[in-house]
């Protein structure tokens, strides 16, 4: 998803969600999101929990690079592709970027890209803990669901 600062720099967000457990697990900014970066949040991602046996994610050239495909191959981890245009294909990574825009990027004029970094942290975690979700019978994400990666579809964005 792109942004702009107050002045007008653009910047990128990436958001990684663990769509089956309604359960957001990173947001990254920064003026460019390549594939180095979307290897390094999955690097975190390993040592915290076990890696997913598939990723969906679109087509944007941060996923469609050698290195996250080679990153996939080397962590046992298939990166599956959206077709072309078809947003609706990742409805849920699409519901949580506009619900990111509507309850944090609109709320804020963040002047600096460390502003739009720090803000994101304290909303994941309020998202995930006591927020409830309908899909899940008003249960909040993080206490309703242990980290089980046979039933989990992760699903990327920038």
């Amino acid at each position: 998803m792109r942004d702009a600062l107050y002045h007008g720099s653009r910047f990128r967000t990436f958001k990684l969600i663990d769509a089956c457990k309604r359960e957001a697990l990173a947001i990254e900014s920064d003026p460019s999101l390549r594939a180095e970066r979307v290897i390094r949040v999955l690097a975190r991602l390993k040592t915290a929990r076990e890696l997913p046996h598939m990723i969906r994610v679109d087509n944007g050239p941060e996923f469609l690079s050698q290195a996250l495909q080679d990153w996939g191959k080397t962590n046992r981890v298939l990166i599956s592709y959206i077709q072309p245009g078809r947003p609706t294909q990742t409805a849920f990574i699409e519901r949580f970027h506009c619900t990111d825009r509507h309850e944090v990027l609109n709320l804020y004029l963040v002047r600096r890209l460390a502003e739009v970094r720090e803000v994101p942290a304290e909303w994941l975690r309020i998202y995930n803990e006591p927020r409830p979700h309908e899909a899940l019978q008003g249960k909040a994400p993080c206490p309703y669901h242990k980290p089980r990666p046979e039933n989990s579809t992760l699903q990327l964005s920038a």
